[in-house]
Parts: C-alpha cells; sequence; structure tokens
C-alpha cells in the first residue's frame, strides 16, 4: 500500500491523510470544497478543519474522486456515517475489484440500520474490508501526539497489511477480527458522550457520569454480542478507551452537545453553527431502532434518543433513569 487514497476532507480525513504520508505512502486527498483543495496544495494546511496543522507538502488534494483513486493501492473512506451510502455509490463505478477499503467512519446508517462495514459489503461486494475506530481525537494525531486505534477485519492479512501502512511509533493500531464489535462501539459512544454532556451541563457531578460510562458498556456488550461480535472487544480501545475519552473530554464534540442541552439549549440552538458533523445525535436514532429490532434494553441510549428527537424534556429523562427498578450487575 504505498499509494493511499483519502476520501474525505474534514479534519479525521486530513489527518488520516498526514497519518499515511508519515508512514511512507504517497496519498491522493478527495474534498468536496474547492477552497479546501487549494489551501492543501497550496498553502499545505486545511484552514477549516485542521487551522494551524502543517499538512505534508506530498499530499494531493482534488475536487476529482477518480484522480484520487488513480493507481490507488487503498482506499480510506473517511466520510460521516450518513454519507457513506451516497460516496460509495458514486465511486463504484471507478473502483477496481478487489480494493482494499478502510472505513473509518463511526456510526450506524439510520434508514437500514447497518454499520459501515455491512454497507460496504453491500455495496462493493468485491472489495476487501476493513473498519478503523478507537481513542482517536483528529488535532491530536495530526499534531503527532502519540494516538493508539483499533484497525479490525474479517480478514486478518488485510487487517496486518492495513496495519504495516498506517502504523508508526506514535500512530499505533492494533489488529481486531471483530468488525462489527469494533464499529458498534464507535457508534454508541457517541450517544453516551451526549448523555454524559447533558451529566456535566446539569451539575450532577463525576459519580453519575461514572455511573453512566459504566452502565453504558453494558449496552454496548448487549447490542454488540446480539448483532454478533465478541463481548472482550467492548474492553479495548474502540469500546471502553474510546468511550472514556468521548465522555470525559472538553474537545469531543458530542460530550459538549450534551453539555450545551444540559444548560437548557435547545438541539438547533446547539447545533448552530457548527460545521462539523455530530454523529451521536443520528447514532441515537439508529442504535436505539436497532436495540429495539433485536429486543436489546439500552436505556442510556433510549434516553438520549428521546430528548434528541421525541422532544423529551432533560428532567423527565434523569428521573426515568434515576426511577429505574434495582437490579444486579
Amino acid at each position: 500500500m504505498r499509494q493511499i487514497a483519502v476520501i474525505g476532507g474534514g479534519a479525521w480525513g486530513s489527518a488520516l491523510a498526514l497519518v499515511a504520508a508519515r508512514a511512507g505512502a504517497n496519498v491522493g486527498l478527495w474534498a468536496r470544497d474547492p477552497a479546501i483543495v487549494a489551501a492543501i496544495n497550496q498553502r499545505h494546511e486545511n484552514p477549516v478543519y485542521l487551522p494551524g496543522v502543517a499538512l505534508d507538502p506530498a499530499i494531493a488534494a482534488t475536487n476529482e474522486p477518480e484522480v484520487a483513486l488513480s493507481g490507488a493501492d487503498a482506499a480510506l473512506l473517511v466520510v460521516p456515517a450518513q454519507f457513506m451510502r451516497d460516496v460509495l455509490g458514486r465511486l463504484k463505478p471507478m473502483m477496481p475489484a478487489g480494493m482494499p477499503l478502510l472505513l473509518c467512519a463511526k456510526g450506524i446508517e439510520t434508514e437500514t440500520l447497518r454499520t459501515m462495514s455491512e454497507l460496504a459489503g453491500e455495496l462493493m461486494p468485491n472489495c476487501r474490508i476493513a473498519v478503523l475506530s478507537g481513542p482517536s481525537f483528529a488535532g491530536e494525531v495530526a499534531r503527532d501526539l502519540p494516538t493508539a486505534v483499533t484497525i479490525a477485519s474479517r480478514d486478518p492479512p488485510l487487517a496486518e497489511t492495513f496495519v504495516a501502512a498506517l502504523g508508526t511509533a506514535r500512530f499505533r493500531p492494533y489488529r481486531s477480527p471483530d468488525p462489527i464489535g469494533v464499529e458498534i462501539g464507535g457508534a454508541v459512544k457517541n450517544v453516551l458522550a451526549i448523555a454524559c454532556g447533558i451529566v456535566e451541563g446539569r451539575g450532577l457531578g463525576d459519580n453519575a457520569r461514572a455511573a453512566l460510562i459504566t452502565r453504558g458498556v453494558s449496552e454496548m456488550i448487549r447490542l454488540g454480542v446480539a448483532k454478533g461480535a465478541q463481548a472482550e472487544t467492548f474492553c479495548g480501545l474502540s469500546g471502553l478507551g474510546d468511550l472514556v475519552l468521548t465522555c470525559t473530554a472538553g474537545q469531543s464534540r458530542n460530550y459538549t452537545l450534551g453539555g450545551a442541552l444540559g444548560r437548557g439549549m435547545s438541539l438547533d440552538e446547539a447545533l448552530a453553527g457548527r460545521r462539523s458533523v455530530l454523529e451521536g445525535v443520528a447514532s441515537a436514532a439508529a442504535a436505539a431502532r436497532l436495540a429495539a429490532r433485536l429486543q436489546v434494553e439500552m436505556p442510556i441510549t433510549a434516553a438520549v434518543e428521546g430528548v434528541l428527537h421525541r422532544g423529551m424534556a432533560i428532567n423527565v429523562m434523569i428521573e426515568a433513569l434515576l426511577s429505574r427498578p434495582y437490579r444486579s450487575e
């Protein structure tokens, strides 16, 4: 994998393009915004999503996906989960059979309730598929701060190849054979981060946040296992690791959204002016519906979905969670 196409010009796409370049690959990056393409090629910076971070001059940005894919040995799909279907549909005619794909979005498609690997398997049945997830803020990755992530695939040699293509001393991928578990962890943790932000915004204390994180892991495991994932996956980087980061750090977009809601903002007010997609908003609806379909109990996820999508008052949500029957762990 010496030539890598990165599909998506947001913060995470730009950061992963930088990771690939640091690992020695030639990188073509596709972005929709002509201004971002020009800035990356001329100033070696993404001023919209990663301002102040110098990008490798070897990263070549383009508005034409066929140019980014030309000669590529692999493609990193770094677009929001709810846009993945449209992007894959556009890329399908350009994608060689057997092209390795690394899916880097964290979410569940709201319309079909498919994870990204399930979606790519449907649309690109002849491509080899892996997923990347884990505790990784794009800005820290771009600044070359130490980061560990998970690369998961049911095709172990493919996961190993992506590890070798992207791994450096400061970007450390770990292999997993459980892409579904990794994806469920990556999607649900954003929903739980909103819940933890609401706790912070309401001033309910660190004890309550720790309880939400702990019970949230149980929700992840129940949903993941119901979809065929391995329970131990959720104790790793893509489960507990990503959950702790997203539920405690001020730079977490989903956590700060929850904080704004907890302090009394409406969802529209809290989202106003944000350019980056907050995956937790869509994931709350998708995860709650998926849990209902699989008959899995996920009270925290259901409560967040009620606040975001059904107009449930936050005080009502909190009282509903606190008045649940006592049970064993």
